[in-house]
């Protein structure tokens, strides 16, 4: 019986979609995304609420005029990224495509995509909190683990600081496995448990002051990525690299509510060797938009503590492709 190639790719989508929300470490700023309007296209519309502070109340004339303000910023989003895929029709038939072609895309998606998504994500947080320059938000010149320097003090300024600036809800840390080790050399036995949920999945990490230590690979902690557009010479196996002036991020901690992420994954197209008219070949396409974003009101809710010291910051500005421009 052929096979419904149609509802496979759906099936995928759905599956694909799944997986990169739970298993990229960025996957919880996903749950930011309701509050963006998204209408198709690459432009999406985010609020932006603005209020005024108390006033005295008078008890002849009441309660002082207040007014609010609802407006929407529109963003667009820059990351279009997408493979196609060939399995020969003389190694894969229609009893195994199904299964040679789900183990083909989640290899894909965890060597490839995920790993690219978080490294956009966080290049674009600390580039917000570099080139912010709010006082007291980013510390340089710290390795994790050198003599006379606590990790655990570096930690609770930086919870210090976005606390300073009256963020009182929940915080989350994304660290390197350097930093996180030193954590736990200072305080062994005495880190706490905390439950982390995360694309509908409930997990346990550590935690200090209840603040979930997520721990993110050093090669996903950069301030600038360079993107490889998958076909110009030298760039033809895609992905990304660190950015050529790039700092290495030992930690960033931010509130949950700060970042929006938004990912778009067009239907993944299937096409059957009979209708491939390249190769006698099943054939897969894959794309993926999506962008991240900090509001400018939200800048000095970020701290980064960066390992280079605060000359090499010169040029650091985020993610960029393969002009060089910086995104």
């Amino acid at each position: 019986m052929p096979i419904n190639t149609l509802a496979t790719a759906d099936i995928f989508m759905r599956t694909l979609d799944k997986v990169a929300e739970r298993d990229a470490v960025t996957g919880w700023m996903d749950a930011n995304a309701g509050q963006v309007i998204y209408n198709g296209g690459a432009t999406v519309k985010i609020p932006k609420i603005t209020v005024q502070g108390l006033g005295d109340y008078d008890r002849d004339a009441g309660y002082a005029q207040g007014s609010v303000g609802l407006t929407y910023e529109q963003r667009t989003l820059t990351q279009d990224r997408g493979r196609k895929f060939h399995l020969d029709a003389m190694d894969v038939d229609e009893t195994n495509f199904v299964a040679t072609a789900a183990n083909v895309m989640s290899e894909f998606q965890r060597m490839y995509v995920i790993p690219e998504i978080d490294a956009y994500r966080l290049s674009k947080i600390a580039t917000a909190a570099i080139n912010g320059a709010k006082a007291g938000m980013v510390e340089y010149g710290y390795t994790p683990g050198a003599a006379s320097t606590s990790a655990l003090r570096k930690f609770k300024e930086g919870v210090k600081a976005v606390r300073a600036n009256g963020y009182n809800g929940t915080l989350v840390c994304h660290c390197t496995d350097d930093f996180k080790m030193e954590l736990e050399l200072e305080l062994a036995g005495r880190l706490q448990n905390v439950t982390w949920s995360q694309g509908g999945i409930n997990t346990t990490v550590p935690a200090v002051d209840g603040v979930p230590l997520i721990a993110t690979p050093s090669n996903r902690m950069y301030s600038a990525i360079t993107i490889y557009d998958g076909a110009t010479e030298g760039q033809k196996d895609g992905g990304y690299t660190k950015g050529g002036s790039a700092l290495d991020v030992n930690f960033i901690i931010l509130p949950l509510t700060t970042p929006i992420a938004v990912q778009k994954q067009d239907k993944m197209r299937i096409f059957t060797p009979d209708i491939n008219q390249t190769l006698n070949a099943w054939r897969l396409d894959y794309r993926r938009f999506h962008d991240l974003w900090v509001m400018d009101n939200k800048v000095d809710s970020i701290f980064a503590n960066i390992k280079d010291a605060a000359s090499g910051a010169t040029g650091a500005t985020g993610a960029t492709g393969a002009t060089g421009q910086g995104g």
